[in-house]
């Protein structure tokens, strides 16, 4: 027979064990489970479980993250989606864990990255929210529903900032432009440029026009400044500057081979046969763009021509030394 002094311990300890037992099922299935109100978590990639618990405490979709941890530490470890995931405060651990084992986060997503076309960029969006959402979408990336202070008129190619852009709940077609109108001022503001700039004879607006086209035939950062500064070279020339990313961007090409028939199409786009830049922008715009096109380095330059699979162009100044770099790159498999 037990002695009173260690029943009274026994007792205790199976008290306390009812009781942290009791305290941890109430944490991981709150009483009030699926009541709560809509919070939007961020979750960095490669955040520890000690950090997600922190920050689901913080929102108030858990009470303890001590209790998650331990559960996490249970049911085994799983891999977390760095992104915005939408909670109701006072959901259950379990699913917490569903939602946050998921391929993906439950909050869809648009990443814009340099060199995409807005008609890239609705695609995006029709797989994101479907078809309703990006034609509204397509409407409200235009001048006369979303204004940019860069331009006045026409389609907002051009004007959308790069990076990811979260389509949070609630949030319609026309907010997330605004979004990615807001998103290129801060972007091209970070490098100088601002709606009020002029450089060479172009104002703001050409400058971003002529930094897309910079993007796309320039490709890599390395090559962008040069490619700046035979724009600038051919613009003073006054002949047509004759690229083939923008007789591609007409035809919604990106990339490929550029046919004579492609060169005779009698287009806005097609600078083989009209002079000066284009109507619009041809595509998002980077920062290494930007600069470059801002701060072009001195040169002749008026040809290019990828001489290296590795991305490296050949400069030259006369049509002459075009045509030797073009010997080369054929010689060594490009083009």
């Amino acid at each position: 027979m037990l002695n009173k002094p260690l029943g009274r311990i026994i007792l205790g300890l199976v008290v306390t064990l009812v009781v942290v037992f009791g305290w941890f099922a109430l944490q991981v299935e709150p009483i009030f489970h699926g009541k709560g109100t809509s919070v939007i978590v961020t979750v960095h990639q490669n955040e520890s479980t000690s950090q997600i618990a922190a920050t689901l405490h913080d929102k108030h979709v858990i009470a303890s993250p001590l209790a998650f941890r331990l559960y996490a530490s249970t049911v085994g470890a799983f891999h977390v989606t760095g992104g915005k995931y939408e909670f109701t405060t006072g959901s259950s651990f379990f699913t917490i864990r569903s939602i946050l084992a998921s391929p993906l986060p439950n909050v869809p997503s648009v990443t814009v990255a340099a060199g995409q076309t807005l008609y890239e960029v609705e695609g995006f969006v029709a797989n994101e929210e479907g078809v309703s959402y990006a034609n509204t979408f397509t409407a409200d990336v235009t001048q006369a529903k979303t204004p940019s202070p860069f331009s006045s008129a026409g389609s907002l190619e051009g004007l959308i900032g790069t990076g990811t852009y979260f389509i949070l709940p609630g949030e319609s077609p026309e907010m997330l432009a605004k979004k990615m109108v807001e998103g290129f001022v801060k972007e091209s503001s970070s490098v100088g440029l601002t709606p009020t700039t002029t450089l060479n004879g172009l104002n703001a607006y050409q400058l971003v026009i002529g930094a897309s086209i910079v993007e796309k035939e320039g490709y890599y950062p390395v090559n962008m400044p040069q490619v700046a500064r035979v724009i600038f070279n051919r613009l003073a020339r006054g002949g047509p500057l004759q690229m083939d990313a923008t007789v591609l961007y007409y035809l919604k090409q990106d990339g490929g081979t550029v046919t004579p028939a492609m060169l005779q199409t009698q287009e806005p786009y097609n600078t083989y046969l009209n002079v000066g830049l284009t109507p619009t922008p041809i595509c998002a715009v980077s920062k290494f763009a930007l600069r470059a096109i801002l701060h072009p380095p001195a040169g002749s330059w008026l040809y290019f021509t990828l001489i290296n699979k590795d991305g490296t162009m050949a400069f030259s100044t006369t049509f002459k030394q075009q045509l030797h770099e073009e010997k080369i790159a054929q010689e060594r498999g490009i083009g």
